[in-house]
């Protein structure tokens, strides 16, 4: 297999500290791209920077809406700017979580809306993060594509077939994570064995959420393979021809990959 993860997070605890070893095994395991995300301003320099040392590593730009609260002075110019690196080939993690309310939910709507005006001016896609938050994503996103089109994928998909449906509508593009593979996530595997194979994409978003058989464990890209052969056994498809569609998917979206 060759494979894409579409969100990881190469710098945080658990893979920052062994990134050559972590690195390594993603190699060995078939992964041929991987999309470092960046979650607070602090860290988009180091993120961009092992974008910089590694070939087949991309980075993102972007304020995770649990950080909301502390970057009130994040505009989109700043985005901007620094989107401009040829490295960076999104924006984002950014959206809305109200499962947590780590950011008040008003300044979280605003940080969201100012990510997507850059998404727009730059036409590199808006990476969503959304939880328990699907109503207001659903009609933000609705509202700022009325304004003008941009491309976008939802990370880490755990939502309902409905607001899959209005993501693909709107032209988005569905990564699913390591979650597909718990026992708990039914709804999820019913949604994933029906999503349009040209809008898919799979991902870690490791250091966190481990797939079957790693569960417990602190995730790495390496961990996409297993991904990928358990979503293909589920849509009855071949774990290669999965791979090949999806990392296909992943250059045509972070189309600045091919640059």
């Amino acid at each position: 297999m060759r494979l894409a993860d579409s969100h990881c997070h190469l710098i945080y605890k658990g893979l920052g500290e062994q990134q050559p070893e972590v690195l390594a095994r993603a190699r060995e395991a078939g992964v041929v791209a991987m999309l470092n995300i960046s979650t607070r301003e602090r860290e988009w320099d180091e993120v961009i920077a092992v974008a910089e040392r590694e070939a087949d590593v991309w980075a993102s730009v972007g304020i995770h809406p649990h950080e909301a609260d502390e970057h009130p002075d994040i505009d989109a110019s700043k985005l901007i700017e620094k989107a401009r690196h040829p490295r960076v080939v999104g924006i984002g993690e950014t959206g809305l979580d109200y499962y947590y309310d780590h950011s008040d939910r008003n300044r979280q709507r605003a940080s969201f809306r100012t990510h997507i005006t850059a998404c727009r001016e730059t036409q590199l896609p808006l990476i969503v993060h959304t939880r328990d938050a699907e109503a207001d994503t659903a009609e933000i996103l609705r509202e700022e594509m009325g304004k003008g089109a941009f491309p976008g994928v939802i990370h880490c998909f755990t939502a309902s077939r409905e607001f899959s449906e209005i993501a693909l509508e709107l032209g988005f593009y569905i990564s699913i994570s390591g979650i597909v593979t718990f026992k708990n996530a039914k709804d999820l595997q019913d949604t994933a064995a029906q999503l349009p194979l040209d809008r898919l994409l799979i991902e870690t978003d490791a250091p966190f959420l481990a797939p079957v058989p790693h569960r417990g464990k602190t995730g790495e890209p390496a961990f996409v393979a297993d991904t990928c052969r358990f979503l293909a056994q589920l849509r009855g498809e071949d774990p290669d021809a999965l791979a090949d569609a999806t990392r296909a998917n992943f250059h045509k979206l972070f189309a600045k990959t091919l640059a």
